[in-house]
């Protein structure tokens, strides 16, 4: 029924096995609810089994049902060829289980530049970047905030956000009040990006290894219940 769019050591270090594992299972702070969080119990089984991290589920309405899978290495990489690859495993589970109970498409995608932050080491790595949060519930009646990443306290983050020209607040918003956190996009971050991706790049030529890019990925199919005739489709941008 779906349619988808694309050891610790002595001195109490981690080596690489150790820490890519303990990535592996570091759990989300912030996720889903409703359908999304059903689908999220599916996926993530198969995602972990494939050596990537579930990001986020979103499903949207608009023009049709979209259910959007964003996933990743545990480095943060993704290439087109693995949200194929995700692309194909998940679809017949997600067929089986049928949790949105109508025709819809599956969009298995990377998280992007601007991606959503769901994991206390997200807000660690990501400290310094400007950031849109937006709490499950208002505080002091005030849900969205933006401002500049400082990175976590105890069970919080703590932003610096911009009043005015001249006033600016921290503020400490605990992880069980968030409902969603991404970074926004900007020069900055763009600019980083691609120099990453260049020095990358030059060390795959040098290796000849496939280079895993950062920008966001997807992978479209079309599929459709038996009961629901095919249609040809067009892969939607976003």
């Amino acid at each position: 029924m779906i349619s988808a769019t694309m050891s610790a050591a002595d001195n109490g270090t981690l080596d690489g096995g150790t820490a890519a594992a303990a990535a592996m299972t570091e759990p989300r702070l912030i996720a889903e609810s409703g359908i999304a969080a059903r689908i999220a119990a599916i996926a993530e089984p198969v995602l972990t089994d494939l050596g990537f991290r579930l990001v986020r589920v979103h499903v949207s309405g608009l023009d049709g049902c979209t259910v959007q899978i964003m996933a990743e290495r545990p480095d943060g990489s993704m290439a087109i060829e693995e949200c194929e690859t995700v692309s194909r495993a998940l679809s017949p589970v997600l067929d089986v289980s049928d949790p949105v109970g109508r025709a819809y498409r599956l969009e298995v995608s990377s998280p992007g530049l601007d991606r959503p932050l769901a994991r206390r080491s997200d807000f660690e790595r990501h400290a310094g970047r400007i950031v849109k949060v937006e709490l499950a519930v208002s505080r002091g009646g005030q849900r969205r905030f933006r401002g500049v990443l400082l990175g976590v306290e105890g069970d919080a983050v703590r932003i610096r956000v911009d009043r005015a020209p001249d006033q600016q607040d921290i503020v400490l918003l605990r992880f069980e009040d968030i409902d969603a956190a991404k970074l926004v996009l900007t020069d900055d971050l763009i600019t980083q990006s691609l120099r990453r991706g260049k020095s990358a790049e030059r060390a795959a030529r040098r290796d000849r290894g496939p280079q895993n890019a950062h920008p966001s990925h997807r992978h479209q199919e079309d599929r459709r219940t038996a009961e629901t005739p095919a249609a040809a489709t067009q892969p939607e941008g976003e």
